[in-house]
């Protein structure tokens, strides 16, 4: 339990701060357990809940404290952590010692003159989380770390300096965050104490318009996002994936007809080159990143060439643009496909239907484990704002997943791009020099 002596009056804090805690947030902000784990709904105030409790145990009387906020990525640990310092810039100006948010620090001067640091962390990272010991430390989205961040880098932490930890998230299935929650839950655990709040149990939202919601996504990701429940693979788009990863690589047929999906890398994400055969099996594909896009399209052009110079369809959009004309030119039989929301929506509705209904046939696990991984990780989620998504869980990637979704939106099209000419390319080091003729 906190040291009395170092306890700061919350509620009078917070009035000076002129934020009011609806009673759910107020009933985690009068608990002063060790470990405190919130199960909750979207848009439910747990972004602002936690960003309170953590500026007020920054100002506590202390010589000194270190206290962090951690999430799965550094964009969402800054959800937390940036609402600390919105709040300490409008009413702590003159508390403030340094703030640069671009390394996610915050220094204070708290009630007793001593120093105070708040610190962001991304758990993608999980050497930047080694250090010293922590005062307290709030977890966002908690529910999506990976067990052994938790368990042999967060937690370690509070040992030293008996400190709190605040583990804030949506649910997702019954992994770690759950175990941690049922701690908390019929006195199980005295130094855990768990609640679970469903989005419509804050007051200030309209439980008619959640209600609403159950018509736009599935009951089970409804229940999970909205109710939050853990409920097992309630967030899982595809089902069946292993059912269907049956198949075998093959190599191409004459006179066959092949349909093709290109996602190209972004950054740090992989390109992915699917080659689908008009009864929906998996004949082909190519995984691959960090390779300079002089030496992707020849690579991508081969592949489809040998399939038959398969019907294309290859995501457009930013950095996709240039070589989809790229590749157009040098003779792909190709076809444009720009992301928007609604498009990606109808790509993986169409994927999703496949699956469903047993038309696809994917490659054995061990041949494509990434594409299995990937079709098995994809999941619907919603903001907090309440807009509904459906990709990668943050972390993870979905190249593979986008790759075989434009093959199976090629297959449902059965689009056949016209070309005029056939004349040979001709690459110098993956420069194309000579294209069809017009």
């Amino acid at each position: 339990m906190p040291d009395p002596q170092t306890r700061l009056d919350r509620l009078r804090f917070f009035e000076d701060l002129g934020y009011e805690p609806h009673p759910g947030q107020l009933e985690i902000h009068l608990d002063d357990h060790p470990r405190r784990v919130v199960a909750c709904g979207v848009r439910w105030g747990k972004t602002l809940c936690a960003a309170m409790e953590g500026l007020a145990a920054a100002m506590a009387p202390k010589e000194r404290s270190v206290g962090w906020v951690a999430a799965p990525t550094y964009d969402l640990a800054n959800k937390v952590f940036r609402e600390i310092v919105l709040a300490a810039q409008r009413h702590l100006r003159h508390r403030v010692i340094k703030l640069s948010e671009a390394s996610g620090l915050l220094v204070l001067r708290n009630m007793a003159g001593g120093i105070s640091e708040v610190r962001a962390k991304s758990a993608d990272n999980p050497v930047s989380l080694l250090g010293e010991g922590l005062d307290w430390l709030i977890v966002d989205e908690a529910s999506r770390l990976k067990p052994d961040i938790w368990q042999s880098h967060l937690s370690q932490r509070l040992i030293d300096n008996k400190g709190w930890a605040l583990l804030i998230s949506t649910p997702r299935g019954k992994g770690y965050f759950f175990d941690l929650y049922r701690r908390g839950q019929e006195n199980r655990d005295p130094a855990h104490r768990s609640w679970n709040n469903p989005s419509w149990t804050n007051p200030h939202l309209d439980r008619a318009l959640i209600e609403e919601q159950r018509s736009h996504i599935p009951e089970r990701v409804f229940l999970q996002e909205y109710g939050a429940q853990f409920i097992e693979g309630s967030g899982a788009v595809f089902r069946y994936v292993r059912e269907a990863a049956v198949g075998e690589w093959q190599e191409p047929k004459k006179g066959a007809t092949y349909f093709a999906g290109l996602d190209l890398a972004k950054v740090e994400d992989y390109t992915v080159l699917v080659i689908l055969d008009k009864k929906g099996q998996v004949v082909a594909m190519d995984r691959f990143n960090r390779v300079d896009w002089s030496v992707q399209v020849p690579r991508i052009l081969a592949l489809a060439e040998k399939y038959n110079r398969a019907e294309m369809h290859i995501d457009s959009t930013g950095a996709g643009e240039p070589i989809y004309e790229t590749l157009k030119k040098a003779g792909c039989r190709a076809r444009a496909y720009s992301f928007t929301q609604k498009s990606k929506a109808a790509l993986i509705d169409n994927l999703l239907i496949k699956l469903e209904r047993r038309e696809l046939v994917l490659p054995r696990p061990e041949l494509m484990p990434e594409l299995v991984d990937e079709l098995e990780a994809f999941e619907y989620s919603v903001s907090d704002h309440g807009n509904i998504r459906s990709g990668a869980p943050y972390g993870y990637h979905d190249d593979c997943v986008i790759g075989l979704a434009l093959a199976a939106w090629a297959l449902k099209r059965g689009h056949r791009t016209q070309l005029v000419g056939a004349a040979p390319v001709v690459f110098v080091g993956g420069q194309v020099l000579r294209a069809p003729r017009s």
